[in-house]
């Protein structure tokens, strides 16, 4: 197996264009032709990582946080990042990032995996990104099946059909349809149609709401209500922290709860919005926990605890198709913050 047939699974379920425009997801180092001798799954690319990934016989580190996240201008060594870099190259490594790719989709995505450790249910996305549009064209009827199937396949979120030109042969019957897909998908579902034999595109335009399956963060109910001191200490243990630090209780049960894996203040407003009790996220600063304002309980259990079962999500993904493949997950702790 190449590395990119790997690769094509793990973008099928994240793909690259959800990533945010500021980030480096994607392969960084290496080449995807390349055979597969095994893969490394981590959270950040370290040396350590990059040591236990020759070790093993891995030609494929994926992590989560892309290693080179700005350019570079040299390779000298002087840098961790160009010391990774530099290793990984020598060893013949391949290094690929599935960051805010993965971040940003609803099904198996990391905000999904955190509210599975936290048995959140009825989930959905907290601050829904992809405009979503609406496509409407004329197929042969023989070519339906093969033709769903693949705008299915290139991100559409729903297609449907009407019978046309009643007065033609069963042999000529051609299809209304209509397709409904994220803005992002749009080039790939018009070079489909363009593609196939007699398929014509009558119009396109966009819709008011957005795609429900990509975007920022998840919202979520607990099964039963919690005192706001016991959500807290379960929120501890569930995602293993070293501490959560986190605004005065408001003395109200805890029922629903919005969480953002890495930092997710930015979406504060949307978990005050709706109705979220406690909003469970990383990397905040001082002041911004005065944005509380008693309205909810912010809830920061540091950037690698909130992304830690990210390595455990990739694994379950990569696993899901490629079953009888050596998939090893890090032993190397690449959290930097240490507490005592």
């Amino acid at each position: 197996m190449k590395i990119h047939e790997l690769l094509q699974h793990l973008e099928a379920v994240a793909p690259p264009r959800y990533q945010e425009s500021y980030d480096n997801a994607g392969l960084i180092v290496g080449d995807a032709g390349r055979e597969l001798t095994g893969v490394l799954l981590c959270l950040d690319s370290t040396e350590a990582v990059v040591a236990e990934a020759a070790e093993l016989g891995c030609n494929l580190i994926v992590a989560h946080h892309p290693i080179v996240f700005r350019g570079l201008k040299r390779l000298t060594g002087s840098t961790y990042v160009e010391r990774v870099v530099m290793e990984a190259i020598r060893r013949d490594i391949a290094i690929y990032a599935a960051h805010t790719n993965l971040d940003n989709v609803f099904h198996q995505g990391v905000n999904a995996k955190i509210g599975e450790k936290l048995g959140l249910l009825n989930t959905r996305i907290l601050s829904a990104k992809a405009v979503l549009k609406q496509l409407s064209f004329t197929a042969p009827a023989e070519e339906w099946p093969e033709l769903e199937g693949a705008l299915q396949e290139a991100g559409a979120e729903a297609v449907w059909q009407s019978a046309a030109g009643s007065g033609q042969q069963a042999t000529d019957k051609r299809l209304h349809g209509t397709t409904i897909f994220p803005e992002g998908v749009e080039t790939a579902v018009r070079r489909i149609l363009e593609q196939t034999s007699c398929a014509e595109i009558r119009g396109v335009h966009s819709l008011e709401n957005k795609a429900a399956t990509v975007g920022s963060g998840l919202i979520g109910q607990l099964r039963e209500p919690l005192e706001e001191a016991d959500f807290l200490q379960q929120l501890k243990e569930r995602m293993q922290a070293g501490c959560v630090r986190h605004t005065a209780l408001l003395g109200k049960p805890v029922q629903t709860v919005a969480v953002c894996g890495g930092a997710g203040g930015f979406l504060l407003p949307a978990a005050i919005a709706q109705g979220a009790d406690v909003f469970v996220t990383a990397d905040y600063k001082y002041h911004e926990f005065f944005d509380a304002d008693g309205r909810i309980v912010i809830a920061d259990i540091g950037h690698y605890e909130s992304e830690q079962y990210t390595i455990e999500l990739l694994k379950e993904i990569i696993s899901e198709k490629f079953r009888n493949f050596a998939v090893h997950c890090t032993k190397v702790s690449t959290n930097p913050v240490q507490y005592l």
